[in-house]
């Protein structure tokens, strides 16, 4: 993997608390998987910064390496990868999602 875009991976995911790599913009997502997260984080009023990774080809790649992940979206909280569109959607079914946010102390909407 390409060094500079595994530190641009660590600084993003260091420097936020919540990252989404995506296909598109939280605003304008290019595939399903990808609006079905920004969904839940967008429900759940979590503040996150989405990367587009349809923009930068060895970022695309960078990212999978990254992680040893084959998809895309990928989210990260607090610098730990939780997982995909599938296992996000089941955690915030279950209520894990929600969990984990707070325990890791990433406001959300409903945590009043």
């Amino acid at each position: 993997m390409d060094q500079t875009v595994a530190e641009r991976i660590k600084r993003d995911i260091a420097d936020n608390d919540v990252v989404l790599y995506m296909k598109g913009t939280p605003v304008f997502p290019q595939c399903g998987f990808s609006a079905a997260v920004v969904q839940v984080l967008s429900h759940l009023g979590v503040k996150f910064k989405g990367i587009d990774i349809l923009v930068d080809p060895a970022l695309r790649q960078g990212i999978k390496e990254f992680t040893n992940w084959p998809t895309i979206p990928q989210l990260y909280v607090k610098g730990e990868f939780v997982g995909g569109c599938d296992i996000i959607r089941e955690m915030y079914e279950a209520g894990e999602l929600q969990d984990l946010l707070r325990e890791k102390g990433v406001a959300t909407a409903d945590a009043a």
